[in-house]
Formats: C-alpha cells, structure tokens, sequence
C-alpha cells in the first residue's frame, strides 16, 4: 500500500468518527502546547532576570562592614569595624581566586552646574567599578587608571543626574561645582534599568575617582578617618566563588582582628549565590511545567492508541480479506504503524504551529523588564519533536501489533458490530 493510499484510509477512520478523534488530536496538540508554552515561559524568565542582575552587577560580591559577634584574641564581640582605603589593595594580594576587590565610598554633596543646583550622591571607585557594576558610557568616557593616578578632578554623570544639571544640554566637556570644588565633566552614563540596588540607583549619582573622593568628600565622624564605605569583589569565575568569598573573609579578619567566620563582621551580598538560587527556582518551575505538558502529551498518545485499536476492530474483515490475497505480517503492521505515526504527528505539528503562533503574539505585548518574553528555541523544537515521536511510536506499536495477529479465517467471518 503506498502512502497516497493509507493516509486517504487513515483520514476516512478520523472522519468517520469525529468527535472522538478531535478529543484524541486535541490531547497530543495540548501536549505539545504546553511544553512549548512552558519551555518558553521559564526561558523568557531566566534571560529576563539575568539582564537584570547584569543591569546592577555582573557576578559580583559586596563586602559591609559591621560589628564583630564572636570574641576574638581577647577582642570582646561587639565591636565596631571599618574598612580602610588600604584594604582593597592588600585584600587584593590575599585573594588569588578574585578577579577584582575594589573599594567604593559615596556621600551626598551638593552640586551645581551653570544652569542648576542639585544635591546628589557622589560615588567615588576604581576605574574597573564600571565594569563590574555594568555603568555603560552614553557619551565621552569613564574615568581611568591615570586619572586616578593624578587625582584629577573629573566627573562622570549619571543619566538622570545629567537631566538634572544640564536638561537637554551637552554635559561632556563642560564644569560643575561639587562642595564648590570644580570638576570637568568627561562622561555621560547610558540610561538602564536596575531592580535592586545598596545606596540608590546608578543613573542619580556622580562618580569621581577614588583618590580624589577620599580626600575631597571623605566620610565624617563617627566613621573612623579614611574608611570606605563597603568592597565589591568579583571572583574569577562562578566556579572559584566559594574560594574567592572565603580568601576575602580571611584576609579582612586578618586586618582587622575578627573571626573569618564572623558573619556578622562582614556581612556579604552576595549576587553570585542569589543566581544560583534564582537559576535552581527557574529550572525547577520548568521541569515540574514540562512535566506536566509531557504528562498531557503522553494521555494524548493513549487516546491514539485507542482509537487505533478501534479501527483494528472495526476493519478486521478488511485485515483478513489482505492477509488471505497474501498479505504479510510485516506489512499490515507498517500500515497500521504509519496511520498511528499520521494521527500523532499530525495533531503535533498542529500544536507546535500554535504554539510557537502564540508565542509570538504574547510577544508583541510590552513585557516587564525582569521578563525577555516568549523566548522559543531550536532546542525546544528538538525536545517537542523527540518527544512526539517517542509517544507517536509507543501509541502505534499495541495497535500495529494487534492489527497483524488477526487470524484472517475468523476476520472473514468477522460481522462488523458483533
């Protein structure tokens, strides 16, 4: 029988019976829709939340300083600790498995350009805190290692900073004031959006070089002299981030007489841990959602495979009628194999189309900014397309099978609805 032939048979037994094969249909293209939904759904939410976490900071640590709660070399618990400036440096040397520590300082101070006054937080960092913090240049540049170096008086401005100074003017190149001190403005940050943030968001801040802020605009009483306000430590990779973490613990505990494991002490925020986190929470979701639509794919191919044994029933005569002119075994199997394999792929690819259809018109709603949207893959193709054809093999083997051990003198004298 060639294949014109058993899928003009196949679509006369769905017709035949229609309401049962739509349910039957209906169950393997929900199936796949919800996979493909699913699948999706999870993977918009994880590129989603990770250009976020990029937003504020990529793979970063932030070091606090607070009080001891453990007793220590005859250090009573309770005591008040601070970062120095010559920490980072040294920190630095002690931790071979980070890529960077970096101090930060920042304090309000009152600002004025020639066309306004405003009172804005003054950041104050190495040149690598634009990376590390993911502070992109909308125009001029960041401040660098020789600006540092010099303790040159520059300025690099928030977006919304410069919105506030300058409105719609040119800022790069021009001077502003800050505590009556005069800064040339070199850059101007590229606007972005940050869900979280230690001391406000990025865009309302003025950033200068760490050595001048440390002179200029230090903290005051009853912080101690020359104390930085926190460390942001970057690990080498996500897989040295314990060692890093823990090298960083020491060698600060070392510097300042507290126990390494003094929590406490030195309270971390650390946001490589809270991806880890946020990836096991996503994955999880996505396996226990793909779970479900591989469940409702796999009750779809059990409907096939009813159908299809119904139709073995209903054409027994017409088995044995092949089966006495000298059909094989093999061959009624294929044909009922390959109507099975019709049916389920099919009512898939029906439920794929829609499914990557919907997809798209979600897509074209404006989406929040910790979701990317429907984010449909090559690979979601494959994992739906493997697992229809897992279940279109399962649900036609019973059926093929039973359709070839009809005994062809019975099935001639098989009546239909008997």
């Amino acid at each position: 029988m060639v294949f014109r032939d058993l899928l003009a048979d196949t679509l006369r037994t769905l017709l035949a019976h229609k309401l049962r094969t739509f349910l039957t249909m209906f169950g393997i293209a929900w199936g796949i829709i919800s996979i493909t939904l699913m699948v999706a759904a999870g993977e918009g939410l994880r590129i989603g939340q990770q250009r976020q976490n990029e937003n504020f900071g990529k793979d970063i640590m932030i070091v606090f300083a607070g009080r001891t709660s453990l007793q220590v070399g005859g250090q009573r618990a309770g005591r008040r600790v601070w970062w120095e400036d010559t920490d980072p440096a040294i920190v630095q040397r002690d931790s071979p498995d980070c890529a960077y520590v970096l101090p930060e300082l920042g304090n309000m101070g009152a600002i004025r350009s020639p066309f306004n006054h405003a009172n804005l937080l003054v950041t104050g960092s190495w040149p690598p805190f634009a990376e590390l913090r993911s502070i992109r240049v909308g125009g001029g540049r960041f401040y660098s290692w020789e600006d540092e170096a010099q303790g040159r008086h520059v300025a690099f401005l928030g977006s919304d900073a410069k919105k506030q100074l300058f409105g719609t003017r040119e800022a790069v190149g021009a001077t502003i004031w800050i505590k009556d001190i005069p800064y040339n403005v070199i850059g101007v940050m590229r606007e972005k959006n940050q869900n979280s943030s230690y001391d406000g968001q990025d865009v309302q801040k003025v950033f200068i070089p760490f050595s001048v802020i440390i002179q200029e605009i230090p903290n005051v009483p009853p912080s101690a002299p020359r104390s930085i306000d926190r460390l942001l430590v970057a690990p080498k990779s996500w897989a040295s981030h314990e060692a890093c973490k823990l090298q960083v613990r020491r060698s600060l505990g070392r510097l300042h007489h507290f126990d390494p494991r003094d929590k406490e002490a030195a309270g971390i925020w650390d946001t490589v841990e809270d991806a880890k986190a946020f990836q096991m929470i996503v994955d999880g979701m996505e396996y226990f959602l793909g779970a479900i639509g591989v469940t409702s794919l796999f009750l779809g191919g059990i409907g096939v495979m009813n159908v299809m044994l119904v139709a073995v029933r209903e054409r027994t005569r017409e088995i044995g009628v092949r089966k006495a002119v000298g059909a094989t075994k093999r061959a009624i199997v294929g044909q009922f194999f390959v109507e099975s394999l019709i049916v389920v792929f099919i009512s898939g690819g029906v439920g794929l189309g829609i499914g990557y259809g919907l997809c798209g018109l979600i897509n074209l709603i404006p989406m929040p900014e910790f979701f990317a949207g429907m984010v449909v893959s090559w690979q979601t193709g494959l994992l739906s397309f493997a697992l229809l054809g897992t279940v279109a093999i399962l649900s036609a083997l019973y059926p093929a099978r039973r359709a070839a051990a009809v005994d062809p003198i019975e099935a001639l004298r098989f009546e239909p609805g008997s």
